[in-house]
């Protein structure tokens, strides 16, 4: 019988549940499990692409186009898998489906209740993810924490699904006790509190993840055994790691997953954490020299903090690429508003081996990416640009160096005299409708690549396959004009003739993808862009 388990959160959010979801999945898929994850978000969106991903975070997308959630990204990133739309919910994508069912008279006649009708569409919406993926064991992370007013629901569907598959259903509450600094001491009220919210949905914890800044101590251990009705194994510890890819190894020092298959009735099959172990022993070596990157954006801040999750997948494609060359990357952020209002700070990116402008929208800051493109081709420093960074590096280039005066991109003005990207003609069909939620050019689609390229050299054949989120492209008019002042298209889509990679010759490199390339990087399996990036980098900081 397959076999569920599902990871609240208590106390506070972004505490890393998503982290841990994936870290108890990758210990499992070890065991020699098939596994699947999915993810739950509270939220009325239908999915999360029409999201501020300064307030939610990076915007994922999957091979089949769904818009979702960054935890996505993360257990595509420790399974090694691709997962698909069915492994993303949200309240408004069930109340959507059943009022579309509603409408088509699927309920027979019935009065739609938000009980039992909700808790069961969720239900066969993870039974549907289950199967899809054949898996043996199947993870579903609710966002949030369990207190919360709007994850009620998916609490009650959780409920019913063990009374219904009796031995075959797990409940994981990931929650944090703070250490006060005034007081020097880990405090387990909150999470007591945490379990009690949960028992008043009427789920028992399984086991609890006690995430802290510091390892749990036995009489911490002690109080909340005590307390919660769990043995002492059953609380496990979850210290903060200098990686997040350290956390299925910590996990493993008290036997987490273990300890789930017994109270699962499974027995392990295999283990197999060598190439985990390999790589953690490659990050965790302390003497790696560095290489600095500056990723230049305009949505890492809100308010007085700064934030990183608007760009996570960008930041560990990376990683995985540094490791893979046995260096750390050291991670600068860039405000390219800055350098719209101090043009002299450009200076200061001398000092950087490689600078990254990714995926982003508007006009916020544009100019300044702008410069940066132009500083980074004219003093040879290593340049990678995903997305919006292509289309930014074609406006530079046909400014600069092609001389179209005015030229810019269709997204910031439609009175340009060189259009130099512009947009789909299907796409300007639907924002014209005001069809804005999940109508992008969305997922996987071809590219081929051009012999005796940068491209070629990384990726090694002629054929790749990459996931993009765009509405605007290069335009195909003003590319003779380009190619003839020596801009290189070395990535074509061949179904539409679309640019998909473009570089500059003598340049230690130069490259901008339309795709997202971040989005398909691995820690055992970096990204071939990301790698030969990497490799420039480190030639410039020799």
């Amino acid at each position: 019988m397959r076999k569920y388990i599902f990871i609240t959160g208590g106390v506070m959010s972004g505490i890393g549940k998503g982290v841990a979801t994936a870290s108890l999945a990758k210990i499992l898929q070890s065991y020699g499990f098939r596994v699947s994850a999915m993810k739950i978000d509270p939220y009325i969106n239908v999915d999360a692409g029409t999201m501020n991903p300064t307030e939610h975070g990076e915007v994922f997308v999957t091979d089949d186009g769904l818009e979702c959630d960054q935890d996505i990204g993360n257990y595509e990133r420790f399974l090694g898998i691709s997962l698909h739309r069915v492994n993303y919910m949200t309240t408004g994508m069930v109340y959507l489906s059943m009022i579309q069912k509603e409408r088509n008279l699927e309920y027979g006649g019935k009065c739609v209740q938000v009980v039992p009708h909700v808790p069961e569409e969720v239900i066969a919406r993870i039974e549907r993810a289950a199967e899809n993926a054949k898996a043996e064991i199947m993870l579903i992370e609710i966002g949030g924490t369990v207190g919360e007013y709007e994850n009620l629901l998916f609490l009650e569907a959780a409920r019913i699904m063990k009374l219904r598959k009796p031995g075959s259903v797990l409940y994981v509450l990931v929650s944090y006790l703070p250490v006060p600094g005034v007081i020097g001491e880990m405090k387990t009220k909150p999470t007591q509190h945490a379990s009690r919210s949960l028992n008043v949905a009427g789920i028992q914890a399984d086991i609890i993840l006690a995430r802290s800044a510091v390892p749990i101590d036995k009489p911490r251990k002690e109080k909340l055994s005590f307390a919660l009705n769990l043995r002492e194994e059953d609380i496990i510890s979850a210290p903060d790691v200098k990686s997040i890819y350290e956390v299925p190894l910590n996990f493993e020092k008290d036997q987490l997953g273990t300890i789930v298959l017994k109270k699962l009735g499974l027995k392990k099959k295999k283990t197999d954490l060598r190439e985990w172990k390999k790589l953690v022993s490659v990050i965790r070596k302390t003497n790696k020299p560095r290489v600095r990157i500056g990723i230049v954006g305009k949505y890492f801040t809100t308010g007085a903090f700064a934030l990183a999750d608007s760009y996570l997948s960008v930041i560990e494609a990376l990683k995985h690429a540094s490791w893979s060359h046995r260096h750390d990357a050291e991670i600068l952020w860039l405000d390219a508003e800055e350098y719209e209002k101090h043009p002299e700070k450009l200076r200061e990116l001398k000092v950087l081996d490689g600078v990254v402008v990714p995926g982003g929208f508007g006009s916020r800051g544009i100019e300044g990416k702008i410069k940066v493109i132009e500083f980074c081709r004219k003093e040879k420093i290593p340049f990678f640009g995903l997305c919006y960074g292509l289309q930014l590096a074609v406006v530079e280039y046909a400014r600069n160096v092609a001389k179209l005066e005015g030229a810019h991109t269709e997204e910031i003005t439609k009175k340009s005299p060189y259009p130099v990207i512009h947009i789909l003609p299907e796409q300007q069909v639907l924002l014209d409708k005001k069809d804005y939620g999940g109508s992008m050019r969305l997922g996987l689609y071809d590219c081929k690549i051009a012999k005796g390229t940068i491209a070629a050299r990384a990726y090694g054949k002629d054929k790749i396959k990459e996931r993009h989120r765009h509405r605007y492209e290069v335009n195909a008019t003003f590319l003779p004009k380009l190619i003839k002042r020596g801009l290189v298209v070395s990535g074509i889509n061949p179904q539409r003739d679309l640019v998909e990679i473009i570089e500059l010759p003598n340049h230690p490199f130069f490259v901008g993808t339309q795709f997202h390339p971040e989005l398909i990087s691995r820690p055992l399996t970096p990204h071939p862009l990301f790698r030969e990036f990497i490799k420039a980098a480190i030639k410039r900081h020799k």
